[in-house]
């Protein structure tokens, strides 16, 4: 599947981008190298712009696989990149995927990834028809656990390692019982 832009009002929703008309690593390079991003994400290795432009050539064949649609979160006017939302361990057939989600540091405290990522399961639920959607997070993530509660997951369970597991279903799935 080739990547889908999405509207989310105050911020759209694209493919990460490598090119001469804009280019997002030195963004993510920025972003990973933020000491809150590294707490969080220490397995994600970005560290120069050449990784950066691996990384962005990961989400692309993730995309192409549909095993994992991932967004650039971009201001609408300008393009820049702010952060990304995603839909992870994604199994179209059984419709069931994780959120995932981090913020550039500029992009924190202001309701960007809230607001991305309801846009991005409204997209999950609606076009794609999943059933049900997994956010995980850490104990210590509060940014995590209120974009979690924002959104609408309610608690599913811990985890063996602490972590805490919501699970958001598609309500218009429920209805049909299907």
């Amino acid at each position: 599947m080739e990547p889908v832009e999405i509207n989310a009002g105050a911020y759209y929703l694209r493919a990460m981008r490598d090119d001469p008309r804009l280019d997002d690593r030195p963004r993510l390079l920025a972003g990973f190298d933020d000491p809150v991003s590294r707490h969080f994400l220490p397995h994600i290795k970005v560290h120069d712009l050449e990784s950066a432009g691996h990384y962005i050539a990961e989400r692309a064949k993730n995309w192409a696989e549909e095993t994992r649609f991932s967004w650039a979160v971009a201001e609408p006017t300008t393009g820049l990149f702010m952060g990304e939302v995603l839909l992870k361990d994604l199994d179209l057939d059984r419709g069931t995927a994780e959120a995932g989600c981090w913020a550039h540091p500029e992009g924190r405290g202001k309701g960007m990834t809230t607001t991305a990522v309801a846009a991005m399961l409204r997209f999950g639920f609606g076009a794609l028809g999943l059933r049900e959607v997994r956010w995980v997070h850490r104990p210590d993530n509060t940014a995590s656990a209120r974009v979690g509660a924002k959104v609408g997951f309610t608690p599913l369970s811990d985890t063996d390692n602490g972590d805490i597991v919501l699970i958001l279903r598609n309500a218009a799935v429920d209805a049909d019982g299907k």
